[in-house]
């Protein structure tokens, strides 16, 4: 929302609401901590990987990284999360497992993503703990749970908490609704680590994210490098937290981007990736899989790989002080 991005009239004309909402949200941490409200345990290490902001920030690729670490080291993890949408915010919607063959519009983009790019069991619910019960049960092979998003989802027990902060930062640093932040940003002196994803400023692992070639979406044989498009105009699609990020990416090969943001997790539909030219139309992975469906030889996707400095992989491995991580 723009006004999250400074603080005009519309963010102090909601400050209120976000005083409100602040004291809500330390309440609920605070009677969590007194053991007033329960806390799940999975009997096994959960590492959760999330941000302080709403929108996404790129804790999905930083997921896909440390379940990779994982399984060098030893570890069969799997993944929870929420799932995105109507039925992830119903409470009744029943814990149910993401696969590469489910549809996106029922399990949401993200978790389609994991499932494809991981090979690791992925589950989600509208409440995690609800999740990883099912993981556990289904998945008794997994010996540790990485929890995609969730760092407010206090239910569940964590061993090792990692917050990732993008380039936008902190917005006009006020809590929901008058600005992006789901906890004040003091709440990073209390996470396990901070990953800086182009984040200016914050002290932390330094994360980026890196691709050099296009997969054509209608036939995943098509690859390409993305410099041999270099010259050329495409239409780049973005439905994810900070598109600019996506364009900036894309230019750096070259490319003549025609920018179209949408919103993040928006609900594609073959129309929308119509520009009424031949052009190629780019996207990230994460829309791609709900774009499968109607793919056309000019659409194009982006993969992407987390590259961290190698300092956090030997911080992780030692902070989960296990065999495996020797």
């Amino acid at each position: 929302m723009r006004h999250w991005s400074r603080r005009g009239a519309v963010a102090w004309l909601l400050w209120p609401a976000s005083l409100a909402f602040g004291a809500l949200a330390l309440l609920r941490r605070f009677l969590f901590r007194l053991r007033v409200f329960r806390t799940y345990r999975a009997g096994v290490p959960v590492v959760v990987v999330g941000n302080l902001t709403a929108g996404g920030s790129g804790k999905t690729p930083l997921v896909l990284h440390v379940v990779e670490l994982l399984r060098q080291h030893g570890w069969k993890p799997g993944i929870v999360s929420r799932g995105y949408g109507g039925w992830a915010a119903s409470k009744s919607g029943a814990p149910r497992e993401a696969t590469i063959a489910s549809d996106p519009a029922e399990v949401g983009d993200e978790p389609m993503l994991l499932a494809r790019r991981s090979g690791c069991p992925v589950w989600i619910a509208p409440r995690r703990i609800e999740a990883c019960r099912s993981l556990r049960a289904q998945h008794p092979e997994c010996d540790i749970v990485v929890s995609d998003d969730g760092l407010q989802h206090y239910a569940l027990a964590r061993d090792v908490e990692i917050c990732v902060v993008d380039a936008r930062g902190f917005g006009n640093g006020m809590l929901l609704p008058a600005g992006p932040l789901r906890e004040p940003r003091a709440r990073l002196a209390s996470v396990d680590a901070v990953v800086a994803h182009g984040a200016r400023g914050v002290p932390g692992y330094a994360m980026k994210l890196e691709g050099e070639r296009l997969v054509c979406l209608a036939d995943a044989r098509d690859v390409r490098s993305a410099r041999a498009f270099a010259g050329q105009k495409v239409h780049a699609v973005a439905g994810i937290g900070d598109p600019n990020r996506f364009f900036l990416q894309l230019a750096r090969f070259g490319l003549k981007v025609a920018p179209h943001p949408f919103p993040d997790h928006h609900a594609f539909v073959a129309a929308d990736l119509e520009f009424g030219d031949a052009a190629p139309v780019v996207m990230t992975e994460k829309d791609a899989v709900k774009c499968k469906r109607f793919a056309k030889p000019q659409h194009w996707v982006f993969p992407v790989t987390a590259s961290l400095e190698a300092a956090f992989d030997r911080w992780l491995l030692e902070r989960l002080n296990g065999p495996k991580a020797a």
